[in-house]
């Protein structure tokens, strides 16, 4: 889908924040409320916009300790589907974050999150390594998160910014 440069610079603030009312939206991309409006509808209805989400650090509330792994995965492709079919098994695991088609030494990476490393172990050597197509996986655990989806977790990151300049 071809998109203008209204369009384009919407999606640009909502990859910012997708918290602004629409009314904010509509002053910083200088477009008419309504026409605002209607372009995000259309976005919507194409999937372009797939959802609105919130990034939360997990580390800071209580009771919510979770892993989180990222699983190299080695299939053997499908006539017919290629990795399409062994990717759409995976991702409909409620354990799967993420499923990613990749180039290099392995297929695809699985990111998942668990409540312990023994419920990742368990999902990897159960549910995972036991698909057909499956051929071997090798598993990282997530020791810290620095930053993710272009936000920066730490409890004195603000700070940290103005000291670095890229």
């Amino acid at each position: 889908m071809k998109l203008n440069a209204k369009e384009t610079e919407l999606l640009e603030i909502l990859k910012t924040n997708s918290r602004l009312p629409l009314e904010t939206l509509s002053k910083m991309a200088d477009l008419p409320l309504e026409e605002t409006e209607a372009i995000l509808k259309k976005l919507e209805d194409e999937k372009v916009i797939i959802d609105y989400s919130a990034t939360i650090d997990w580390r800071k509330v209580e009771g919510h300790e979770t892993v989180t792994a990222m699983i190299d995965v080695k299939v053997a492709p499908k006539r017919g589907v290629g990795f399409d079919g062994i990717a759409e098994r995976i991702y409909r695991f409620k354990e799967v974050e993420s499923v990613y088609l990749m180039s290099g030494a392995y297929d695809l990476s699985v990111v998942i999150e668990g409540r312990s490393m023994s419920e990742v172990a368990h999902f990897v050597s159960e549910k995972l390594s036991t698909l057909d197509s499956v051929l071997s996986t090798t598993t990282h655990f997530i020791l810290k998160k620095y930053k993710h989806d272009g936000k920066i977790f730490g409890p004195e990151e603000e700070d940290k910014r103005m000291l670095v300049t890229p």
